[in-house]
């Protein structure tokens, strides 16, 4: 979980009195108590879930090691019906007392680094240095810690709740294992993702993109016996030339860069064939969707133009959509984003409402489900690079307000009625 916005809405936020009623009661239970102590006091093996899950591999589409592991874990930790479903995502269940909303609470399994990538964890001048440490072994562990407080406390929620370590959140990932959960479970009534570091922040609002590869094609040749061939390289530097001038808005905030390349043979041949991705992001879908079809007629009349500088049809262009995660918003004081404000300010923390980011919480958020994504607590930095550092500093403050957000939103067997509807 990175790239922020500030949103500004963390200072006047005001809790509705139902939100502040039902945490004066939950927090004030002596099983709840017992349940944060439990969460402060499981710190260190949470920390130690957090080291081993980093050292095992999962480049996003090879996360199976890794979902192995995190399955016994749910089991071990007292789930039931724990299960790996045809996409890769494991999950269990916690059940509840009856008719209650069910909710999803996931944090996703897979890296952005490559397989063979070294992941052992080096712990130096108190901080924790390892690829994916904090994106997203704290994450992980911090579900776990959570679990365990619900098995030490025999807390029975009234809603059930799916604690789930999700594939495919990545890059290239597309969200896969999100989409395949809320496409094969059409019951699920709210969604927390569980998301790399910090206690404070509360993700509500989801940035969209659109990805594509691009892929031009000609005859080839050689540089100066068949010149006067068009040439794929320069039918796709038109098309990013192109690009490159497409104007966005500041707001809603819009972006887009090709941002890989490839093709030709040699330095004296024609280009065959050559390649680019683009990104295009946007906190609307209408923006998105315009920049979007700038795009690809920028793509297409690239073809045109170097056909025609040849005199020539022979360019072909195949573009092919990678990646589509939708935009969506919901309202600032909607219950869930209330419940999880509610919990983190139970804490002594003072609470911030992000801008939109791009996160597994973008599915069910474009479906109209409630959902947020949360921190798994401590801190960090460098996410999504070979130095990304973890300090187990308050770090059992993020399992903590999961832990009471999830009981307010699923409410508490002669405790709370659920908030969630």
């Amino acid at each position: 979980m990175v790239d922020c916005n500030d949103s500004g809405l963390g200072r006047d936020y005001k809790l509705s009195p139902i939100i502040k009623s039902v945490y004066e009661v939950l927090t004030a239970n002596h099983l709840v108590k017992r349940g944060l102590d439990f969460i402060k006091a499981d710190d260190e093996t949470t920390l130690k879930d957090q080291i081993t899950i980093c050292e095992i591999p999962a480049p996003t589409f090879k996360e199976e090691m890794r979902a192995g592991y995190y399955m016994d874990q749910l089991v071990a930790a007292g789930l039931d019906h724990v299960e790996m479903d045809s996409t890769g995502n494991v999950f269990g269940i916690l059940q509840g007392t009856g008719k209650g909303p069910k909710l999803l609470v996931a944090a996703h399994l897979d890296t952005v680094f490559p397989e063979g990538c070294d992941v052992t964890v080096i712990h130096k001048n108190g901080r924790y240095y390892a690829p994916g440490i904090g994106d997203n072994s704290k994450g992980l562990a911090a579900l776990l810690s959570v679990v365990r407080a619900f098995r030490d406390t025999r807390i029975k929620p009234i809603g059930d709740i799916i604690f789930c370590g999700n594939v495919g959140e990545e890059g290239l990932g597309d969200l896969a294992g999100i989409k395949a959960f809320f496409r094969d479970n059409a019951d699920v009534d709210g969604f927390i993702a569980v998301d790399g570091v910090g206690s404070k922040d509360i993700v509500y609002l989801a940035t969209g993109s659109r990805r594509y590869e691009v892929t031009y094609r000609g005859p080839g040749g050689h540089s100066f016996s068949t010149f006067g061939v068009p040439s794929a390289i320069h039918a796709m530097g038109r098309a990013i030339a192109k690009i490159a001038d497409v104007k966005t808005p500041r707001d809603p905030k819009t972006t887009f860069t090709v941002g890989t390349v490839s093709g030709g043979t040699s330095v004296n041949s024609i280009a065959a064939e050559a390649a680019m991705l683009i990104d295009m992001r946007s906190n609307a879908t209408e923006e998105l969707l315009k920049v979007e079809a700038k795009a690809l007629e920028a793509v297409r009349l690239a073809t045109y133009e170097e056909n025609a500088r040849w005199q020539s049809d022979s360019i072909t262009v195949d573009t092919k959509l990678i990646g589509d995660r939708p935009a969506g918003n919901q309202a600032p004081d909607s219950v869930i984003v209330q419940a999880a404000y509610a919990s983190i300010q139970a804490l002594g923390n003072t609470p911030y409402l992000e801008g939109p980011l791009s996160t597994d919480a973008n599915i069910p958020i474009a479906l109209g489900i409630p959902a947020i994504c949360l921190g798994g607590g401590g801190r960090g930095g460098s996410a999504h690079s070979p130095d990304e550092w973890y300090e187990n500093v308050d770090a059992y403050l993020g399992p903590q307000s999961i832990f009471l957000t999830i009981l307010g939103l699923v409410g508490a067997d002669g405790m709370s009625k659920p908030l969630l509807p």
